[in-house]
């Protein structure tokens, strides 16, 4: 056996106790489980619960009592009894490694691929701290995505972090499928919080396909699952590309979606006791998102950086409801997909004048700031007239900024679906071409 196989063995062997503590049930209300005796409870602490009409289910310590804790299940209580046993299993532990690369974990970083996976020799904490904030570097060089959108008016660099803001259908998922396959990276960890179980298989053999599977991690946990799980798979995927980070690699993370984290924390909040305040979300919703989002980033000293795209479902394209408010506060861009753009087949399904990357300008050059905002300028005067337009209402000559952009919209129009494997300085090149084609038959008419 090679010395990492040993070294990861002799870590579990080593994590294992020779005592055992048991509490019992003493309590079932409001869906979760009063236990006592089982000496040292700690909040966040796993435990077994025993009996149950000969099932056994995990749980985890959500409240602390003076005489014992609150447990919630990952399974229902259904069959729980005054005085089943409960086992407490202690700090429940996350120790990735090289060997997960091309590999499928659960929260608990076991496999769900079928075939057997080495832990690494150290564990990594599910909730750890950002590096420190005077330590770290300045976001990096732009990354090339091979989407024409991304490499031009929407650029995206390293270390960023952007939110990506849609309802369900628009082709969320897609996106994030080129994301694995194109951005440039040296890892890609993705975390599927709360998907459809029969959409894994889907996701993996199809949207991200051969190419992107061979350097990425994915850690799912699926719609059926405790919210214990849901919540956990987004830390452990962070805790994955934090691994990775240290290591000196450069770390793309992908993280589908936040909102499923927000709605398993609010599950898990309110049956601890926490109150409702958020439109229905706890007070602690806040400081949940943003200190997950503050964990990437760009990294201190030595370690690599962490480009992170995370998703937002947004129900009716509320861009102020709770967590995707508190998310775009945080992020370093937002791209807004608007379900009418995808009803009329233009994909990616990006609303340009909603969206934004704050890696601009500095991510550009004097003359690619000035293509982008005449894209953006011409795009804005377009749908600021859309509706004289379509009616009929605009006659011709009226406004040189209209007359321009209706000459240019269904060329950038088509520039936003193109979806290329070239670089940067070809999109700007063509972008350039568009606009000067525009104002070419501009003097044209004008002739």
């Amino acid at each position: 056996m090679a010395d990492g196989g040993l070294d990861s063995l002799r870590s579990e062997i080593a994590a294992c106790g020779a005592v055992h503590q048991l509490g019992q049930v003493a309590g079932v209300a409001r869906g979760v489980l009063r236990v006592v005796g089982g000496g040292n409870w700690c909040l966040g602490d796993r435990v077994r619960l025993l009996g149950m009409n000969g099932r056994t289910a995990g749980g985890e310590i959500v409240g602390l009592e003076e005489n014992g804790a609150t447990i919630l299940s990952d399974d229902v209580a259904e069959g729980a009894r005054i005085g089943d046993r409960v086992l407490h299993l202690g700090r429940c532990r996350i120790m990735p490694d090289a060997g997960w690369i091309g590999r499928i974990v659960d929260p608990f970083g076991q496999p769900l691929d079928g075939r057997p996976l080495r832990n690494g020799r150290s564990e990594c904490a599910l909730r750890a701290s950002p590096p420190p904030a005077g330590e770290r570097r300045r976001l990096g060089p732009r990354l090339e995505t091979g989407v024409s959108v991304f490499n031009t008016l929407l650029p995206l660099v390293r270390g960023q972090r952007i939110g990506i803001f849609a309802g369900s259908g628009v082709g969320k998922s897609s996106l994030l499928g080129k994301f694995a396959r194109r951005v440039e990276s040296d890892v890609t960890v993705i975390a599927l919080i709360g998907e459809r179980g029969r959409e894994l298989r889907e996701f993996v053999e199809t949207v991200l396909g051969p190419e992107g599977m061979a350097r990425s991690v994915i850690v799912a946990s699926t719609s059926d699952q405790s919210p214990l799980l849901r919540r956990r798979c987004a830390w452990t995927a962070m805790a994955v590309a934090e691994y990775f980070r240290d290591q000196g690699c450069q770390v793309l993370l992908l993280a589908d979606s936040i909102t499923r984290f927000a709605e398993a924390h609010r599950e898990v909040a309110l049956a601890a006791g926490e109150p409702p305040s958020l439109r229905g979300f706890p007070p602690s919703t806040s400081h949940l998102i943003m200190s997950l989002a503050e964990r990437a980033g760009p990294g201190a000293g030595r370690s690599g950086d962490i480009t992170a795209v995370f998703t937002v479902l947004v129900a009716g394209s509320d861009m102020d409801e709770p967590v995707a408010d508190i998310l775009r506060g945080v992020l370093d861009g937002h791209v807004v997909m608007d379900r009418q753009i995808a009803e009329r087949g233009r994909y990616p399904a990006i609303d340009l004048l909603r969206s934004v990357s704050r890696s601009l300008p500095q991510a550009a050059n004097d003359a690619q700031n000035a293509l982008i905002s005449d894209a953006r300028r011409l795009l804005g005067a377009y749908d600021r007239a859309e509706l004289m337009i379509q009616a009929g209402l605009y006659v011709a000559g009226s406004d040189p900024m209209i007359d321009a952009a209706v000459r240019v919209w269904p060329l950038l129009d088509g520039f936003l679906a193109e979806d290329e494997s070239a670089d940067s300085e070809r999109s700007f090149q063509r972008l350039a071409q568009i606009l000067e084609k525009a104002k070419d038959q501009g003097m044209a008419s004008a002739a």
